[in-house]
């Protein structure tokens, strides 16, 4: 397993590195002090996953997690910082993270994160989890929805962004170059992502009641 690291602080991204170290076999770990030197790197190299902290110079972790996932879709992103709430943890994930972890607690979960996201799903920190806000159903579904959004593909993501703003899929094909087919078929693969019924006005009521994170997504 190959695993980016990209945190400014030395003597964490080193406590990091013994930690993966001696609970994986056979990795191997590069690692950066910002994000714009990690995005270069990667422009030639492809990591199982990136660790990422959010604030750093150059370029913060949120940003630099937008465009890992819009370039490289089969790379898992877990975020780590020392924000401990969820508005932060929704940005992460509205920006294509699978995990989201909080420093003062890594060692005892990052193993969990890796194991979690390399098996598909999504990992949030313990931490926040346990915070009541979690639990609050609207930010629940919010969460649901943010992990819906992470299965689709970037030109899914923008046919999906399209939809919300009620453009026909004659439009949507003069505005990405396509066929009129192919967004069609998006349309499709979308709906299955999402588990809504393709052959009624479904999707259009998705997007609608959840435009607002839609319209969150760079």
């Amino acid at each position: 397993m190959i695993a980016f690291i990209a945190d400014d602080h030395p003597i964490f991204r080193s406590g990091l590195k013994f930690l993966l170290e001696t609970s994986f076999a056979d990795i191997r770990i590069v690692e950066f002090d910002n994000g714009v030197s990690l995005l270069s790197y990667l422009n030639q190299h492809t990591p199982d996953i990136i660790i990422v902290d959010i604030d750093m110079p150059e370029k913060n972790g949120l940003e630099v997690c937008a465009e890992i996932t819009s370039k490289n879709k089969g790379t898992l992103v877990i975020v780590l910082t020392m924000y401990n709430d969820i508005e932060m943890l929704k940005l992460a994930f509205f920006n294509g993270a699978r995990g989201y972890l909080v420093k003062d607690n890594t060692s005892e979960e990052l193993v969990d994160c890796i194991n979690y996201i390399l098996a598909g799903k999504t990992y949030i920190a313990k931490s926040i989890r346990d915070q009541e806000q979690i639990v609050d159903e609207q930010d629940t579904g919010k969460l649901q929805v943010a992990e819906l959004l992470n299965t689709l593909t970037r030109t899914e993501l923008k046919t999906l962004q399209l939809v919300s703003q009620k453009l026909s899929s004659k439009e949507i094909a003069d505005l990405l170059f396509v066929s009129v087919k192919s967004v069609e078929n998006y349309r499709s693969r979308i709906c299955k992502k999402l588990n809504l019924d393709a052959r009624n006005n479904s999707l259009l009521l998705w997007v609608l009641d959840n435009k607002k994170i839609i319209d969150g997504i760079k």
